[in-house]
Order: structure tokens, then sequence, then C-alpha cells
């Protein structure tokens, strides 16, 4: 398959396949492959950051491929299992849930960082799969364990072990969660982006998007770290997300821009863990991120 640099997203239905241990695709994936067959979107967005100046961004996918990014994401995050599915780091205060460790904080709990596990449920809900009853109005639900120690005390409860199948039985609609989620990655970064940055940031953003391994890089780096958009994400005054590796990129060929965003990446990530407050203990996860944004370039 060949990536397009003039960057439309579009996820089209292919070959998929099982994904690492799932045990049973989703309820609705028949139905939902059908429906997809002549495409699964396309999806065009133009970002009107500046007067006069329109940024049209994209990448074409299959629905393997989207599903072959998602597996990939799945081993980076879970070590590919379905334990992996349901996790609480040491040192947070809220769960790692999925494929993607989308993030869900407990009542009265909050932090810099984006909650996403709600977004993902009624994303999958869109979709037709059928919820746990304690998922039905996840808008207004809040992660129903209040602490690390809680979270793994429960382990092999009935709400636990629902949470667990429902997510090993929708990996393929995660998968298109992840993909949804870099399609609207480059408008928000665009906006974010200093004007003289702007032509820079998607200049890099296309010159990785040509190439299925800078595909997948943009796509774990964005569930990784996130867009990069969010000032609540920064550590004095500094962001990690997609935004901050795109811009420290100049480079000009598609063949080298992997391993410069490796590099980047890799710069990033320890600006942020020197900006961290010191009671966080980021370095502690340090080597762990520094190897996995090195795999991209070894593909």
């Amino acid at each position: 398959m060949e990536f397009s640099t003039r960057v439309c997203f579009k996820l089209s239905a292919g070959g998929s396949g099982m994904l690492m241990d799932k045990v049973h695709s989703s309820r609705k994936q028949n139905r939902w492959q059908i429906g997809q067959s002549r495409m699964l979107c396309t999806l065009a967005f133009l970002a009107c950051i500046a007067p006069g100046t329109q940024f049209l961004a994209a990448v074409v996918l299959s629905h393997g491929d989207a599903l072959r990014i998602g597996r990939k994401i799945w081993q980076n995050e879970c070590n590919g299992t379905i334990a992996g599915l349901t996790s609480w780091n040491e040192g947070e205060n809220f769960a790692s849930l999925g494929i993607g460790h989308f993030i869900w904080y407990p009542k009265n709990q909050r932090g810099p960082f984006e909650e996403s596990f709600p977004k993902l449920v009624s994303f999958i809900a869109s979709r037709g799969a059928k919820l746990p009853a304690f998922l039905l109005k996840i808008e207004e639900t809040p992660c129903p364990w209040n602490s690390r120690a809680e979270f793994l005390h429960a382990q092999h409860t009935p709400a636990m072990n629902q949470l667990r199948q429902f997510l090993a039985n929708t990996v393929d609609f995660q998968a298109e969660f992840l993909i949804s989620r870099l399609q609207n990655a480059l408008p928000k970064m665009l906006a974010e982006a200093a004007p003289s940055d702007r032509a820079n940031v998607q200049q890099q953003f296309e010159r990785m998007a040509s190439t299925r391994e800078g595909c997948f890089a943009l796509a774990d780096y964005v569930n990784f770290k996130g867009e990069g958009v969010l000032h609540t994400e920064r550590y004095q005054g500094e962001g990690w997300g997609l935004l901050q590796v795109l811009d420290a990129m100049h480079g000009i060929e598609p063949a080298r821009a992997v391993n410069e965003f490796s590099r980047s990446a890799k710069t990033v990530l320890e600006r942020r863990v020197q900006n961290a407050p010191p009671q966080r203990h980021e370095s502690r996860w340090l080597a762990g991120w520094i190897q996995r944004v090195n795999s991209y370039s070894r593909g």
C-alpha cells in the first residue's frame, strides 16, 4: 500500500485478522465490516488557521493497516496481553485501560493529562457494540476504583472481568479510535503552533505520514504523549506531545523522517523528565520511553 503525502485521512476495509491474544472479534464486527466495506470513512479536514491560509492534512489507511497499528500500540502499552488491558501504574491517580492505556480518573480526581477512556467508550457505543451496564452512562461515570490499591484488589471481581472482556472484544474499534485521534491531531497542532512554525509542523507531519513506519510513529506517539496542545500538559511551560516533536524537526527527505522523529522525541521526553516536579519521579520511566521511541526507526 502507498501513502499519500497530500494528507487526507481515509480508512478503507481490507483484510484484518485477529489481533494478538484476542479471543473473539467484536459482536458487531461483521456488520461493521459490511457497512464500512466501501469505505470505513473518508475524512478530509481543512484547518483555516490564518486569513487566506488553508492547511489540508491527510493519510490513507486501509482497515488492515489501522488494525496493524492498533496491534503494535497494544504491544507497546500492554505487552499484547488481555491482562494488560486493565492497568493502574504506580505513582498515577488514574486507571489506564485498553490497547492505548486510555486514562480514566476516579471521582474527585484530576490531573494534567487528558481523560480519554470516556471518549473511547462513547466512540465504541456509536459503532453499535454492547457496553457493560456500569459504562452505559460513561460521561457521568467516574472510575469506580478510587486508588491503585483498590484497583489491584478488584482484579477478579465481576466488574473488572466485564471490563476486561469488553476491552478484549473491541480491539478493532479501539484501533479505529486511535486513528481517529491522529486524524484530528494536525488541525489542533496548527491552531496551537506559532504562525511562523505552522508550515514546518505541517511539512514534518506530511514527511512522516508518507511512509508506513512514519504513520505508525505518528499514531503511537500521539496516543502515547498526546498532541501537545493542552496547556495543562506542560512542565515549566514546556510540552512533550507530538507538536513539540514535529516542531523540532527540520529535515526534508521522507526516507530520513522516522530517524529524525525518534531523535526529536527522545530530546523532548528527556526535557520533560528534567522539568517534571521531583515528587513524580519520572526518571523511573525514561528508559522505557526512550526504548519505545527508538523502536520507530527500527521499523
